[in-house]
């Protein structure tokens, strides 16, 4: 079952103009699904770089001139290209093809930014636009609920069906959104198959790592630590690890969209604390993966830390989606006063307290006199968090 999704809105209009489209994100995240979804009707030609006879297909074409090289593929109107990192001349080949004026669009789709972005830097300056594709927003989960209309408005939803709301958060806080697991019966499998090598495959493959273990035992530790100041020295030690291999690590995780870190935000360095990070992962169902905690309930032990990760990926990934026009931080003061979520857009300044309950009582005050800025609360009677970031324009 397909779900719509909002990088419908942003794909279309880039396959629209003249230049080379790539989009980055997790495995399994939907992005050749969102392009076979938009590109019906148009023929496209999609080749694998995971399957070696699509590699090899296109190698061949690259030996020929432009002309030659795209004919020998047929000719295809759209030429879309998955796991494009997989090929290290990808990138420079396809600059070949744009450069030589050629009728075809050309689609890059990569799981990691390992290499795919570093190819484009060199090789597709200036010709090309790039879109984050995420595990799912959670305005984007609901679309096969049959009480949600299409358009209706997030805060009708929260006012007349609660309970409904409620249930379906507790399911993606605890399974995460990535779209086979919102149209499954039984995410657990799947999520535990991701959570295995298969999400980290391009570090591995990469040769980068020569423990895999190590890479599994960082995620663990980082799993039950989600939303806390990460202290590299502290995993280093706990791994029996160097600094400068953790740091090394994280980068990696990072850059296969496994993690996130939220830096601290700060204008005053004698006061505030301005050099830590926060560390959360893109898909709070690939954190409970990883310490098998899938609980549904409220109960659970660890609910604040989940609900925090939770909320702040949704305003990470509407943030991604829409091409990072917000800066986001946290906010703490050498005196412990904390703010959790800390959103720069243009001019303006939003600062948010994130309690489960909406009856959780909010200290904001620090951050309201050093910065003449409400504090305001996050909580589980909206889970459309996500609003929060103004489309750009």
């Amino acid at each position: 079952m397909y779900l719509k999704r909002e990088a419908e809105q942003i794909v279309a209009p880039l396959l629209a103009g003249d230049k080379v489209t790539i989009i980055l994100g997790a495995r399994q995240v939907g992005k050749t699904t969102l392009v076979r979804h938009v590109l019906a009707g148009h023929s496209p030609l999609i080749l694998n770089f995971d399957v070696d006879v699509d590699k090899t297909r296109f190698k061949a074409a690259s030996t020929l001139s432009p002309e030659e090289g795209i004919r020998s593929l047929g000719n295809p109107p759209v030429l879309v290209i998955d796991e494009a990192q997989r090929l290290p001349d990808t990138s420079r080949i396809i600059k070949g093809w744009h450069d030589a004026g050629l009728p075809a669009k050309f689609l890059l789709l990569g799981s990691s930014s390992l290499d795919l972005l570093d190819q484009a830097a060199e090789s597709l300056t200036g010709r090309n636009r790039k879109l984050v594709l995420t595990p799912m927003l959670f305005s984007e989960t609901i679309g096969n609920q049959a009480w949600v209309q299409n358009d209706t408005p997030h805060d009708h939803l929260c006012k007349n069906f609660r309970p409904q709301l409620m249930a379906l958060l507790m399911q993606r806080m605890a399974y995460g959104s990535y779209p086979e697991v919102v149209t499954s019966a039984d995410p657990v499998p799947f999520l535990r198959e991701l959570s295995s090598d298969y999400l980290w495959k391009d570090i591995l493959q990469s040769g980068l790592i020569k423990t895999p273990d190590l890479i599994r035992r960082l995620l663990v530790l980082l799993a039950h630590q989600a939303g806390s100041e990460v202290s590299v020295n502290e995993l280093a030690t706990k791994l029996q690890m160097a600094r400068a291999t953790i740091e090394r690590y994280l980068d990696l995780l990072e850059q296969t969209f496994v993690i996130f870190r939220l830096p601290a935000f700060s204008t005053n360095p004698r006061k505030e604390i301005t050099k830590s990070h926060k560390i959360f992962f893109w898909d709070t169902g690939i954190r409970n993966a990883l310490i098998n905690a899938f609980s549904t309930e409220e109960m659970r032990p660890d609910l604040g830390s989940l609900w925090e990760n939770w909320v702040i990926a949704e305003v990470f990934k509407r943030n991604a989606l829409l091409g990072f026009p917000a800066e986001l931080f946290f906010w703490r003061t050498r005196s412990q006063s904390e703010v959790d979520l800390v959103v720069r857009q243009g001019s303006s300044l939003q600062a948010f307290e994130i309690k489960w309950s909406p009856s959780g009582r909010i200290s904001g005050r620090a951050f309201r006199d050093a910065y003449d800025t409400e504090v305001q609360s996050i909580h589980s009677a909206n889970p459309f968090v996500a609003d929060i970031i103004r489309r750009p324009g």
